[in-house]
């Protein structure tokens, strides 16, 4: 069974949301979408500054398995990207809810967090997949 943290918010599309102190948010992929897609060996993210409106593709992830595109579960303006990643995309399978964050993101419409799913409608989604 996968580690759904609870405060977090989760799209369908496998991504999660953290919103930060500061109201930037952090997102990144689920322990269930990295334990699917196996060893990762490469990470493609946008350039801080790039826009992207809820559920545009922001980015690629590459596995040994597969290759599939990241989403954001939300619309809003990159602030930051984790830079580690493009040298060691693995970490994103050792640690996705921490050191494997993957974007931050400045919100532009607040309404969109609470159409994403909670934990428990998460964990039904993968329970079912």
């Amino acid at each position: 069974m996968s580690n759904v943290p609870e405060e977090l918010r989760y799209a369908k599309t496998h991504e999660w949301v953290r919103r930060e102190e500061d109201g930037t948010l952090v997102m990144g992929i689920s322990e269930h979408a990295q334990e699917l897609l196996g060893d990762l060996v490469y990470v493609e993210l946008p350039e801080v500054g790039s826009s992207f409106g809820k559920m545009e593709p922001f980015g690629v992830i590459e596995a040994v398995k597969a290759v599939s595109d990241l989403y954001t579960p939300v619309g809003g303006e990159i602030t930051a990207v984790n830079e580690a990643l493009a040298d060691e995309p693995a970490v994103v399978n050792r640690d996705p809810y921490g050191e494997g964050w993957m974007v931050k993101l400045r919100l532009s419409d607040p309404s969109e967090l609470e159409a994403l799913l909670s934990p428990a409608d998460y964990q039904a989604l993968i329970a079912d997949s």
